[in-house]
């Protein structure tokens, strides 16, 4: 599991499984108890529990 206290808008996240879209890179949009995030692929918005954010991610990379 990754720290958590560096999560900034804008940031490009990898998640552990792929999109339907083919790709598997998101753009965090929104930090709080939710994690609002921006698929790099086709655009797709969605938002995670915090919890479950941390246990899908793979990478972090700077902005």
């Amino acid at each position: 599991m990754l720290a958590d206290t560096n999560l900034e808008i804008g940031q490009v996240v990898t998640m552990k499984k792929t999109h339907p879209c083919g790709s598997n890179t998101w753009e965090i949009i929104r930090v709080g108890m939710d994690i609002g995030l921006k698929c790099c692929g086709c655009g797709h918005f969605i938002m995670l529990p915090r919890s479950k954010f941390m246990k899908a991610v793979k990478n972090i990379s700077d902005k």
